[in-house]
């Protein structure tokens, strides 16, 4: 089990910006392919962004699609999402979620696909 703690949410005006970050320890941080899930108050949990263990492979969700930017650094441990040009939508509580597999191979969208999770870090945005 890899441990994960997300930081980085807070309030923002629409149109500004947020930088998420979310940092593993307990296992080997390479090992794991990582995504973002958000939830809003009475939604169920959605797919935000994914990345694969090669760093390279990336996924998004339609709606955050040319705004978000999600990366990792093996070295530090971390998985981090570039938010720009927010929306009151995308209001909700953020959080990151590991799972092990092939090197260069895509998480799943949907969060049974996860095997770890972190506690979530609420991002508002005002319109």
């Amino acid at each position: 089990q890899v441990q994960l703690v997300e930081s980085g949410g807070g309030l923002v005006q629409a149109g500004g910006s947020l930088r998420l970050s979310c940092a593993a320890s307990g296992r080997t941080f390479s090992n794991y392919a990582m995504g973002w899930f958000r939830q809003a108050p009475g939604k169920e949990r959605e797919f935000v962004a994914a990345i694969a263990r090669d760093g390279v492979s990336t996924y998004y969700a339609d709606s955050v699609k040319g705004r978000f930017t999600i990366s990792r650094d093996n070295a530090k441990n971390t998985v981090n999402l570039e938010m720009n040009s927010l929306k009151p939508e995308d209001t909700a509580i953020y959080y990151c979620a590991a799972v092990v597999t092939d090197y260069s191979r895509l998480p799943s969208i949907y969060p049974r696909g996860y095997d770890d999770w972190g506690q979530g870090t609420q991002v508002t945005v005002s319109s």
